[in-house]
């Protein structure tokens, strides 16, 4: 026993920090919030949209769709005037799918919103989730799993996965809603007591990635189900995804949020 002590004071604190410190640091390949420069963007080129493998562009508003979007580059490859960039930003997530739309007119990034008042009393310090799989390719899965690590501790703030959905407050769904798994999703989400919220992590849960419009999936859960978090990505980053939670959840206070972004970036 004495041994294993001596270790774990070796080794030292290994959970992150965040939010009341600085975010960890980003992979030099990560890719954030897409961005289009309005003085290099020719409203008469349409390379962007042409390259983009999932429609995300809408090369006559000139925006990007960042439900739908892959984070693929193939946009920024192909522009040959270099106006779309991706920049570090890893707070995505959104209440309104609307919030999701990137564009030219350079408006106020609008980022996920608190519950309201009693949405938050019941959930605010204990929110249980069971996380349904919808026909993912398992990346989102993966990098949802992260959060439960010893690094990240999504226990901490009170977040918890459950087995069952009749223990869970809501659901966090993955995938593209294939046909086979939409009676499971909407008996899944029956099975969870009211009041409850739903959450959408990745393009294909949102907007089904690269398989919308295939004919055995839904190209989305919100179909079929009333979406209160949408996490966008491909899959989301680990961050980009506890940010969202913490934002749904009003655990995020606003003169550390700046702080600590300004220091990741």
């Amino acid at each position: 026993m004495f041994k294993e002590i001596l270790v774990r004071m070796k080794q030292g604190h290994r959970t992150i920090r965040f939010p009341r410190a600085a975010p960890p640091a980003l992979p030099d390949r990560f890719r954030g919030r897409p961005r289009i420069d309005v003085e290099k963007c020719g409203a008469s080129c349409h390379a962007c949209a042409d390259a983009c493998p999932v429609a995300a562009i809408d090369s006559g508003t000139r925006t990007i769709d960042l439900g739908k979007c892959l984070f693929c580059t193939d946009c920024s490859d192909a522009c040959p005037e270099g106006a779309i960039s991706f920049d570090k930003d890893y707070r995505l997530a959104a209440s309104h799918r609307s919030d999701l739309l990137v564009g030219v007119d350079q408006r106020e990034t609008v980022l996920a919103a608190e519950l309201d008042r009693r949405m938050k009393r019941l959930f605010g310090r204990s929110l249980k989730l069971r996380q349904v799989s919808a026909g993912g390719c398992n990346a989102c899965e993966a990098d949802v799993n992260v959060l439960g690590t010893i690094g990240w501790d999504l226990g901490r703030f009170g977040i918890q996965f459950v087995a069952s959905p009749r223990h869970a407050d809501g659901l966090l769904v993955t995938g593209p809603l294939t046909r086979n798994m939409e009676l499971a999703l909407k008996k899944t989400w029956d099975a969870v007591p009211d009041p409850k919220i739903v959450i959408a992590v990745g393009a294909c849960a949102i907007a089904g990635g690269p398989y919308a419009g295939h004919e055995q999936v839904r190209s989305g859960i919100e179909s079929i189900l009333p979406v209160d978090l949408y996490i966008p990505g491909c899959p989301p980053h680990p961050l980009t995804t506890l940010d969202g939670l913490l934002r749904l959840l009003g655990r995020l206070e606003r003169g550390k949020e700046r702080k600590s972004v300004s220091a990741g970036t």
